[in-house]
């Protein structure tokens, strides 16, 4: 459904958001083995994500390393899509077809509807945080094997 560099930064944020703070920062080999990614694709991901401060922040030096703020934890799931350039993902027609609309619609515009609904609903009411506590339970894993 995404781009494998936005599953990566999914991924990494989540892991950034479970395991960080301004005072414990994660350098990059601890963040790229952590979501089984390789180190110089997960620097050019964590790079984007830190344009501006985004969705996570960065600090360089010694004692530098990615963290996330407590109010980027507050945004929604979809906030990462739409920083990795894929947001047009959430009004896509499911064929790929430009013109697809609900007067010009596709042969399976009207049974994918609801679930395109349902698919924007999860990741714009999904918080980074709620995401990282599921993490902390440990019932779940961003960790391909």
């Amino acid at each position: 459904m995404f781009s494998k560099a936005t599953e990566y930064a999914l991924r990494a944020v989540i892991f950034i958001a479970q395991k960080s703070s301004e005072q414990e920062k994660l350098g990059l080999a601890e963040i790229a083995e952590a979501i089984h990614s390789p180190q110089f694709f997960t620097a050019k991901i964590l790079q984007k994500l830190t344009l501006h401060n985004q969705v996570i922040s960065s600090v360089r030096g010694p004692n530098g390393g990615f963290y996330i703020t407590d109010a980027a934890k507050q945004k929604s799931v979809k906030s990462i899509v739409e920083v990795m350039g894929e947001g047009d993902l959430f009004d896509k027609c499911v064929l790929g077809l430009n013109r697809c609309s609900e007067k010009n619609p596709c042969p399976m515009h009207d049974q994918y509807k609801p679930i395109r609904e349902d698919f924007v609903t999860l990741f714009e009411h999904q918080s980074i945080e709620e995401m990282a506590q599921e993490m902390n339970s440990g019932s779940f894993f961003i960790r391909n094997e």
